[in-house]
Parts: structure tokens; C-alpha cells; sequence
């Protein structure tokens, strides 16, 4: 197989050797260009703290150590905003040597600040699977702004399969850029793409939303549904600056529109502490096409999900606030993001998740 961020044919391939399988059949729709959606299972765990399990340990053996109580999600069970949930996933893995996935919230997942990790047997990293792995993968769950209501079969987290080396450096970046622009604007390319946050909006002064700190559950099946008024506080300025509160999260925008070519997919980046009080994402995945314009143009704006920290923090227009890294694709997808599927955020601007009625 040849190197690179394995597409949607390579994946249902894999599905079809027993590579990846699971506890029922796999839905065509769970595949993307360029990873594939994991669904709930039917029950969650209640523990006492977020956790690994290490080297030698499996994640039961530490569920029965951690576990408070036992919740079925048959029907639909709260799960409740600063709680620690362990659900194990519909599906498993066996990965060949030389072969290695990572795993991140959905976009509508993180923009709801609900904080979902992949786990692992085993495992000493969050969201990360080890070449070789052959077993179960569960979902570490921690609502954060909003106690949500989840069922068995819901898509929180996704997971991408890489093979070698995917990693597109700096010049290699700057080329494809200057075939098919990745950004607009002059890029600014430091292991990887730079992004600023936008503050100064081309219309009005309506910048981003803060999650209210008391309100409502968000049921995870109701689209369209909610009332933003209801859950978010609305972020204006003139000024081309605001101050995030310590402990707030926030939903906000880049000031570039960014673009993934077919035969690339991108991941933004950790958080880094040199860039400030905060950090930028929970959604890491940029699928093959997000934003692409076969005629050139750099087509859609990056949504930052931002929880500030210990003290408050001024940020300001044009700030540089995250990178994406790119990566090579082992093949061109069948289908990208937003043209030969249902994507919800292709071309968007400051957008909350799907789950809210537009404002």
C-alpha cells in the first residue's frame, strides 16, 4: 500500500479483510473521504477520573477500578456536564505493522464543547493507535458546557488510518500552494499552516458565541432544533479585540478560508502554550475537499473551538492562533468533503454545530 492517509476505498477494504469490524455492520455513511465515523455503543461508565490505562493494562481492568455506576444508553441517557464517561465503541481494529490511526471529535461534537477522546488498550496517548493494535476502542466523554442526552449508534468521534509517513513539510507545502492555493492570502507556512482568528467581520459586529454557563441538555438526535439564545451569549465587537474569561469556552472563526485538495488531508494542530492563555480545537480532521475549488479559489473559513485558561487573555484580530498540518493522501479519495457528500460545513463562516437553529 502506498504511503499516506488511507481513502475511502483503502478503509472499505479494510472493513472487508476484517482489518476494522464491529459489534454490528458497518454503514456505508460511516465512511468519509478520509476516515471513518465510530458509533456508541449501549453503555456508558461513570468514573471517578479521566484516565490511561498503560502499558500491561486493559481498559476493563480499569474500569473496574474507576467505575462509579453503570448507565444504559438504550433510549437515551444524560450524560452530564463535568462528568467523566467511558462508552466502549461499536467497532475494533487490527492493524498491520507499519500502519497506525488517530482519532478526533466530530466537528458538530466539538463545537458543543463536549470533550471526546478515543482510548485504547494498553494505551499511553489519547486519540492514538499504535501499529500492530489488535482490539477494542472506547470513548473517554467529558460534557463540558452542556449535559447532552446520547444514544447507541451516535457518531462522536472519527478515526483516520495512516500508512508510514504522511507528513507534507514546509516546501512541499509551499509548491502545492502555488498550484492550487490552500489559503487566501499569503500563506504563512511554519511546520505547517499558520491561521489567525477574525475579529473584524466584513459585516456588522458579530464576531463569535460564548457558552452560557447554565442551561439546558442538548439531545445529540435533535437538528435544527435548538434555540441558540438558549445556550449562547453573543460575542460583538468594534474593536477588532476581545477578552476571553478564564474557564469560558467559545465559538469563533479564522480570518482565512482554507482549502484541502483532493490528494491531501490536514489535522490542526495541539494546542501550544507559546500561543497563549487558551486553546483552539477539539475537531482536529480536515477531510480531502473541505473548501476546494477545482478553479483555484481557497473556499472555507476554519471554526475555532476556544476555551481560555488560568487567566483572561486578550486576543486580537489578525492573531495568530493554530496551525494545520498537511498530509498526504495513499490514494485520491472516490468522494470529497462537500461535493459528492452531505457536508454540513463546507463554505461556512462563523457557524455553530448542527444541533442549533441558524442565526
Amino acid at each position: 500500500m502506498k504511503t499516506g492517509v488511507l481513502a475511502d476505498r483503502q478503509i472499505s477494504d479494510m472493513i472487508a479483510a476484517g482489518g476494522i469490524s464491529a459489534s454490528s455492520p458497518i454503514l456505508n455513511e460511516q465512511i468519509q473521504p478520509a476516515s471513518l465515523d465510530l458509533r456508541l455503543g449501549d453503555r456508558a461508565y461513570r468514573v471517578r477520573a479521566s484516565f490511561l490505562p498503560g502499558k500491561g493494562r486493559t481498559v476493563q481492568q480499569r474500569l473496574a477500578e474507576l467505575t462509579m455506576h453503570e448507565i444504559t444508553l438504550t433510549g437515551g441517557a444524560v450524560l452530564e456536564k463535568g462528568c467523566v464517561y467511558v462508552v466502549p465503541l461499536m467497532e475494533r481494529v487490527a492493524l498491520p505493522q507499519g500502519m497506525t490511526a488517530a482519532a478526533s471529535a466530530k466537528s458538530s461534537i466539538g463545537r458543543l464543547d463536549l470533550m471526546t477522546r478515543v482510548i485504547t488498550d494498553q494505551g499511553t496517548e489519547f486519540d492514538r493507535v499504535p501499529e500492530g493494535y489488535d482490539g477494542p476502542l472506547y470513548a473517554e466523554i467529558c460534557p463540558q458546557s452542556f449535559s447532552v442526552v446520547a444514544q447507541p449508534g451516535q457518531l462522536l468521534n472519527q478515526i483516520i488510518f495512516r500508512q508510514g509517513k504522511t507528513l507534507i513539510d514546509d516546501a512541499e507545502l509551499r509548491d502545492i500552494h502555488a498550484r492550487s492555493p490552500i489559503v487566501s492570502g499569503d500563506p504563512v507556512i511554519s511546520d505547517g499552516l499558520g491561521f489567525s482568528v477574525d475579529l473584524k467581520p466584513s459585516k456588522g459586529d458579530l464576531v463569535g458565541f460564548r457558552a452560557k454557563r447554565h442551561s439546558g441538555v442538548v439531545d445529540l438526535s435533535k437538528l435544527d432544533h435548538y434555540d441558540p439564545a438558549d445556550y449562547w451569549e453573543e460575542v460583538r465587537t468594534s474593536e477588532g479585540r476581545i477578552i476571553l474569561d478564564p474557564g469560558a469556552f467559545y465559538i469563533l472563526v479564522s480570518r482565512e478560508a482554507i482549502a484541502i485538495p483532493p490528494d491531501c488531508a490536514a489535522e490542526m494542530a495541539p494546542y501550544l502554550a507559546m500561543v497563549g492563555e487558551f486553546r483552539v480545537h477539539y475537531a482536529g480532521f480536515f477531510d480531502p475537499g473541505f473548501g476546494y475549488d477545482a478553479a483555484g479559489g481557497a473556499g472555507s473559513r476554519g471554526v475555532l473551538e476556544v476555551r481560555c485558561h488560568e487567566a483572561p487573555f486578550v486576543l486580537e484580530h489578525g492573531q495568530v492562533v493554530g496551525r494545520l498540518v498537511y498530509e498526504r493522501m495513499s490514494e485520491t479519495p472516490q468522494q470529497l468533503y462537500g461535493t459528492d457528500i452531505a457536508s454540513n460545513y463546507q463554505g461556512q463562516g462563523l457557524k455553530l454545530s448542527k444541533h442549533f437553529k441558524a442565526v
